[in-house]
C-alpha cells in the first residue's frame, strides 16, 4: 500500500527544473535511498515528501493518518534543554505538558500545596490530550536509543546529539521516517549502531546517504534522481550499479543514434533549390521536431576530473616514531607509548571513536605538536599536502576561485599551467559558481574545493582527515582510484568503511586507554585480526563474522589470551564431530533460501503487496539472517 505518492512533480528555482514532472510512490515497510549526484536534488525532494516545500505543480497524496517525522541533516544550533525536553518537543503542546510534567517531578519542593496544584492542572491537560500514551512512548525510545533524560543536550558530543533528534522524530510514532544523510560526522561505532537500529524499525524508512556500507545493509530500493528525474531500483545497491551501467550505455547509443539522423537530415534540409522544390513537408515537420527534442536534452553531468601530482620521491622512511605519549591538560591519555614507521608509499587509515586522537596523532606525524614523551624521526625531501576536516583553509568571504591560489588567474598542474576557471570545471564547478563566495557553498562543494586547492602543488605525502564527508558517490569513487594509482604516501582519517575497505594498506587502530596498535590490511581485515572488539562489527559481505572475544584489557590479560590461543586444541566428541561434518552444507541450503528471498523482494511489485505479506517475508529474511550467522559461529568454533 502507497503511503505517500507523487504525481507529476514540477519544481524549480529559476534554471533548469530540479524535479521535472516527477512521480513515485513510497509503501510500506520499505527502505528506500535516494542517490544522485550533488545538486540533483535529493534534499529536495525529501522535503517535498515532507510538504516542507510545495511544488510549483502536481499533487502529494499522503495516505490518511499516515505520520512522517524527518531527521535534521545538520543539528540546529539553538536548540537547548534537557534530553527529555528535546526528545518530547516532538510533540509539540502535547511534549511540552509532558516536559512541564517531567521538570515538577524533579524539583525539591515535592508534595507542597502549590506544587499539588500545578500538577493536577498538568496531569488534567495530559488526559485530555491522551498524554500519558505518549509519555509511555518517550521512556520507551529514550530507554531504547540508551540516553540520559537529564542530560544537558548542549554538552552532549555530535553524535549523541543526532541520537536525541533520533529521539524526537520517533517519538511522533511516524509511519514515514525520512533521513538525510544520518551517518554524517558520526564515527563508525555509532554508525553501526544506527543500522542496528534501524533494520529493527517497522516503518517506511527513506533516507539520503553517500555512505556505501549504510547504503548496502539498509536499503531495499534505491531510487536515483538524474536530471530531474527519479528511477526506481528494486534489490540491493550492486545490482543498482550493473543495470545502471548497461541503461547510461544503452542510452549513449540512442543519443548516438539520433544525433547522427539530425545531421543527415540538416544536410537535406540545406541542399538547395532543386530539393526544396520535392520537400516532403512531413518531413520538415519532423525535423522541427527533433531539433526542438535535441535542444531539451538535458546532458548527464560530467564527473570530476581529479589529478594529483605526486612530486620527487621521498625518502623511503617518510617518519618514525618511537614510544611516542600525549596527555591532554586534563590527565585524559590520547596516546600512550607508540611506535610506527611510515614508509613511501605506504596507504595507512587511521580507526576510533570520535575525540580519541586522530587528528592529534596526525599533528604528531606531521612535527605539528610535539609530544609529551617519545622521539620522531622525519624523513627526507617530504612534500605534505594536508587536508584539514574543519576546512580551515578556505576563506568564507572570498570567491571560490580566489581561494585557490592567493587569486592567481592561472595555475601549474604537473607542470602544465591551466586557466583557474579551466581547473575549477575539472572539479564540476561552472564558471558563474567559480566567482560564487565560499559561505554560499554547500557541504560537497566546499569538499570539492579543498581538493581542488589541495592538488595544485606537487605532494609526495597526502594527508586526509575525513575528506570523504558530503562528497557524491561517483566523487568519492574517483578520489579512491586516485589515491590508489597515487605513488606517494597517505595517511587518513575516514569513518566510511567502504573507503578504507578500498584504499588503504594498514590500519593504525585507537583501542581505548591510549593504546594504539598497527594492523596490517583494511579495515575488514582488522576485524579479523584484532584480539578483542573494541567496535561492534556489522555482518561482514561473505555473511562471516569474526569470531566471539573478551574486551581488550592489560597486557597481562593479554598475554593469558595468547597462551590460550596457542594451548592444545580440545578433541572433540562425536555428536560434535557429526555436527561439523553437516554445518557446510546447512549453510550453503540457508545462503540458497537467502538468495531466493532476496531475488523474491528485488521484484518491481514486491512491495505493492498487502503489507502483511512483505512484513511476513521481511520477517523470515532477518530471521534467516540471524540463523545462518550462528551456523557460521558455530562453526568457526568447532573448527576453532
Amino acid at each position: 500500500m502507497a503511503l505517500i505518492q507523487l504525481k507529476n512533480i514540477q519544481l524549480s528555482f529559476g534554471g533548469p527544473a530540479l524535479l521535472d514532472n516527477l512521480s513515485m510512490s513510497i509503501d510500506a515497510a520499505e527502505r528506500v535511498c535516494l542517490i544522485g549526484r550533488n545538486g540533483a536534488g535529493k534534499s529536495t525532494l525529501m522535503k517535498v515528501l515532507n510538504r516542507s516545500i510545495l511544488p510549483d505543480s502536481g499533487e502529494i497524496i499522503v495516505a490518511s493518518g499516515t505520520v512522517i517525522a524527518q531527521l535534521e541533516q545538520e543539528v540546529p544550533q539553538d536548540m537547548s534543554g534537557s534530553v527529555y525536553e528535546v526528545v518530547a518537543s516532538g510533540l509539540s503542546e502535547t511534549g511540552d505538558l509532558l516536559s512541564a510534567f517531567h521538570a515538577l517531578n524533579e524539583e525539591d519542593d515535592i508534595g507542597s500545596d502549590d506544587w499539588m496544584r500545578r500538577m493536577e492542572k498538568i496531569q488534567q491537560q495530559l488526559e485530555a490530550v491522551n498524554g500519558w500514551h505518549f509519555q509511555n512512548t518517550i521512556d520507551t525510545v529514550i530507554s531504547r536509543l540508551e540516553l540520559d533524560a537529564d542530560a544537558d543536550f548542549g554538552k552532549l558530543s555530535g553524535g549523541i546529539k543526532r541520537r536525541v533528534l533520533l529521539a524526537r522524530a520517533l517519538v511522533q510514532e511516524p509511519d514515514v521516517l525520512l533521513l538525510d544523510e544520518p551517518t554524517n560526522h558520526l564515527d563508525i561505532e555509532a554508525i553501526i549502531w544506527l543500522e542496528d537500529f534501524l533494520l529493527g524499525f517497522k516503518g517506511s524508512l527513506v533516507f539520503i546517504t553517500h555512505d556505501r556500507s549504510f547504503l548496502r545493509r539498509l536499503a531495499t530500493r534505491i531510487v536515483e534522481i538524474d536530471r530531474g528525474q527519479v528511477t526506481s531500483w528494486p534489490g540491493d545497491y550492486d545490482n543498482f550499479l550493473r543495470r545502471k551501467e548497461e541503461v547510461l550505455h544503452a542510452e549513449a547509443l540512442e543519443n548516438a543514434r539520433f544525433d547522427k539522423k539530425l545531421a543527415q537530415e540538416e544536410v537535406w534540409i540545406r541542399q538547395g533549390i532543386k530539393a526544396r522544390r520535392t520537400r516532403n513537408e512531413g518531413r520538415v515537420r519532423a525535423l522541427e521536431k527533433m531539433r526542438k527534442e535535441r535542444a531539451q536534452r538535458r546532458e548527464q553531468q560530467g564527473s570530476a576530473k581529479i589529478q594529483v601530482d605526486a612530486g620527487e620521491r621521498s625518502g623511503k622512511r617518510v617518519v618514525e616514531v618511537e614510544h611516542i605519549s600525549y596527555t591532554l591538560p586534563n590527565g585524559r591519555v590520547l596516546i600512550d607509548d607508540f611506535s610506527a614507521l611510515v614508509q613511501r608509499g605506504d596507504k595507512i587509515g587511521l580507526i576510533g571513536p570520535n575525540g580519541v586522537g586522530k587528528t592529534t596523532l596526525l599533528n604528531i606525524l606531521l612535527g605539528k605538536l610535539k609530544p609529551d614523551s617519545g622521539k620522531i624521526i622525519a624523513g627526507t625531501n617530504l612534500q605534505v599536502a594536508y587536508y584539514d576536516q574543519l576546512r580551515s583553509q578556505l576563506d568564507e568571504n572570498r570567491s571560490v576561485k580566489d581561494n585557490l591560489d592567493r587569486g592567481a588567474d592561472k595555475v601549474m598542474i604537473n607542470g602544465k599551467q591551466k586557466h583557474v576557471i579551466s581547473y575549477l570545471q575539472d572539479f564540476l564547478f561552472t564558471p558563474e559558481r567559480a566567482n560564487s563566495p565560499v559561505n554560499a557553498l554547500s557541504g560537497g562543494e566546499r569538499n570539492r574545493l579543498m581538493l581542488a586547492k589541495l592538488f595544485i602543488k606537487p605532494a609526495n605525502v597526502l594527508v586526509l582527515d575525513e575528506p570523504t564527508n558530503d562528497l557524491d558517490v561517483d566523487t568519492l569513487e574517483l578520489l579512491e582510484e586516485l589515491l590508489l594509482n597515487y605513488s606517494g604516501t597517505v595517511l587518513i582519517v575516514s569513518h566510511d568503511r567502504a573507503f578504507i575497505n578500498n584504499l588503504v594498506t594498514s590500519c593504525f587502530v585507537f583501542e581505548g586507554n591510549g593504546k594504539i596498535t598497527e594492523y596490517v590490511g583494511s579495515y575488514d581485515d582488522w576485524l579479523r585480526q584484532r584480539p578483542a572488539p573494541a567496535l561492534p562489527t556489522s555482518k561482514a559481505p561473505s555473511r562471516q563474522k569474526p569470531k566471539p572475544e573478551s574486551k581488550p584489557g592489560s597486557n597481562k590479560d593479554n598475554k593469558k589470551a595468547q597462551e590460550s590461543q596457542q594451548a592444545p586444541k580440545k578433541k572433540l566428541s562425536f555428536n560434535e564431530q557429526h555436527e561439523l561434518k553437516n554445518l557446510p552444507a546447512e549453510i550453503e541450503a540457508l545462503e540458497e533460501q537467502l538468495e531466493a528471498l532476496e531475488a523474491q523482494m528485488a521484484a518491481p511489485d514486491f512491495f505493492k503487496q498487502e503489507h502483511k505479506k512483505v512484513a511476513a517475508v521481511t520477517d523470515e529474511l532477518k530471521q534467516l539472517q540471524t540463523t545462518l550467522s550462528e551456523k557460521y559461529e558455530r562453526w568457526e568454533e568447532l573448527e576453532s
